[in-house]
């Protein structure tokens, strides 16, 4: 089993690059037929949404825009139940189709305070985009409108996904397996 070290954890793979890549590819033909005559807003939530974000648009024949808010509600493996808005909206979006780009859903505590802040700008309407989405941890009542990989509750790092800062350069994902 592969394995990496990732500040003072060790973790195992998880998700293979070429599997997100396969996962990556369905959802973009789902969302190229779901607004084959629209043009999408893609609002990417930073940070770890950055190399998801990356690979769907490359995959988005449609004609679309995309743009980056910033909160955060995590302290190293743990929710702070806490969410932090660190870069917010510049676009207009009032009348807009918005399609929100999340690395992954857990708790849902973010997106549900990043729904509520985007439905205050009026847009015609809002969907949800997440790689990775952990249903057994899900707290809110929504779910993803599309979701790349439904993936057990455990710690995960990689592909744009961190820990303390570290291992969102990595490849594939990999899961938390042991302490140092």
């Amino acid at each position: 089993m592969k394995t990496v070290n990732v500040n003072d954890r060790r973790f195992e793979l998880s998700v293979p690059a070429l599997e997100i890549q396969r996962a990556i590819s369905a959802m973009a033909k789902r969302i190229n037929l779901d607004y084959r005559d629209q043009s999408p807003l893609f609002l990417g939530v930073l940070n770890g949404a950055f190399m998801f974000a990356a690979d769907l648009l490359r995959e988005i024949s449609i004609p679309c825009e995309i743009s980056f808010i910033k909160y955060s509600s995590y302290a190293g493996t743990a929710s702070t139940q806490e969410v932090k808005s660190l870069i917010g909206m510049n676009e207009d979006i009032r009348g807009r189709d918005i399609i929100i780009l999340e690395d992954i859903i857990d708790t849902g505590l973010s997106v549900d305070h990043i729904l509520r802040e985007v439905k205050q700008f009026e847009p015609a309407s809002i969907r949800i985009a997440a790689l990775f989405f952990k249903p057994e941890a899900l707290k809110k009542t929504f779910t993803p409108d599309y979701i790349g990989l439904s993936i057990p509750n455990d710690f995960i790092v990689g592909y744009g996904l961190d820990y303390d800062g570290f291992g969102r350069n990595l490849a594939d994902v990999y899961k938390v397996i042991s302490e140092q």
